[in-house]
């Protein structure tokens, strides 16, 4: 029975040590210049800021990601970035799941105070983030979102009705708050 309790004893010891060393490292990474992969970062402290005319926002249309930043609170954020006739759009999902509750505190604070910065390569582009809830422009945005995220998914809706399907979904998501997407305008 003694040995039954050291090795508990050591078990417990070892998962809580390793849950306050991933607490401390996640806490200083929330210091850093931009976000870490899936972990907010601090406010941006590198990159050069743009200053021309806007942009011609189709070098983004197959970029993966970006990183942005709200200036109320700095804090930074990987996301993904949907370009559409020289708009640029971040979309937030699982807004209503209770992960979605506890993980994404953004879009709350992006609807109260929406400027931000936007970074991609090295340059950062004053933004202010625009909730979409209605507009034309959504079935192509959420079409663009699945051309280029869903489409990497293995067993993803592969033909038309399902892709059809699918996209009807999401605008239903839109309506009901499962999905936010958000335009980044200019300043």
């Amino acid at each position: 029975m003694g040995v039954l309790v050291r090795v508990v004893k050591f078990l417990l010891t070892a998962v809580i040590g390793i849950a306050i060393l991933a607490g401390v490292v996640v806490f200083a990474l929330r210091f850093g210049d931009g976000p870490t992969a899936i972990i907010a970062g601090g406010a941006f402290t590198s990159g050069e800021t743009w200053s021309g005319d806007e942009p011609d926002w189709s070098f983004v249309k197959d970029r993966e990601e970006v990183e942005f930043q709200l200036l109320d609170p700095e804090r930074s954020r990987t996301t993904w970035i949907v370009e559409h006739e020289g708009r640029i759009y971040i979309p937030s999902g699982y807004m209503k799941t209770t992960l979605g509750k506890l993980w994404k505190q953004w879009p709350a604070e992006a609807e109260k105070d929406g400027r931000a910065l936007l970074r991609v390569d090295d340059v950062i582009y004053p933004r202010t983030l625009v909730r979409v809830k209605e507009s034309p422009v959504l079935p192509v945005i959420v079409s663009e979102l699945e051309r280029k995220y869903l489409s990497q998914i293995p067993d993803a809706h592969t033909d038309e009705a399902g892709r059809q399907a699918m996209r009807e979904g999401a605008i239903v998501q839109i309506a009901n708050d499962e999905l936010w997407i958000f335009e980044l305008t200019p300043r």
